[in-house]
């Protein structure tokens, strides 16, 4: 486990608040009603992990920074396994490869775990397991994301 504090960025809707987890049953990191906050170490790889959940119908985005300050995050930055395609792994009814390692860092105690961006390796991304480590930033707002930059591509 390693100490964090710093800036990341979250995707949202126009309107939501970047420090409520996620709504959907089961992700990448989160299953079975766990809390997952997916965020990114730069704005850039924000647009890169949540491109392929993108369409150009989807209501309007923005960017949101978030101050970070955890004293125990898991560091999975550089394991391959970590970010694999889970979606298609799901699709046959079998759990998510990537299960096992959040799973493990939860029963390590870890706020968050740190892991690489599977299409841009160089990028890092951060879900947050307890939203009491993120505050809203206090010296940046939340900015539109231009809807020219949604498409469906998998990167």
């Amino acid at each position: 486990m390693i100490p964090f504090t710093g800036t990341v960025w979250r995707m949202t809707f126009e309107g939501q608040d970047a420090r409520v987890p996620v709504t959907s049953p089961e992700g990448r990191f989160h299953h079975s009603g766990q809390v997952a906050i997916y965020s990114s170490l730069t704005a850039e790889g924000t647009a890169i992990a949540i491109r392929r959940y993108m369409s150009p119908e989807d209501a309007p985005r923005q960017i949101q920074p978030l101050q970070i300050d955890a004293a125990r995050v898991a560091d999975l930055r550089g394991n391959r396994d970590a970010s694999v395609i889970w979606q298609d792994i799901r699709a046959t009814g079998a759990p998510s490869p990537t299960w096992a390692f959040s799973d493990a860092a939860r029963a390590n105690g870890a706020q968050a775990m740190l892991y690489s961006s599977r299409s841009r390796p160089d990028l890092s991304h951060l879900v947050i397991f307890d939203p009491q480590i993120a505050r809203a930033h206090p010296d940046a707002a939340a900015q539109p994301w231009p809807k020219d930059t949604c498409n469906s591509t998998r990167l």
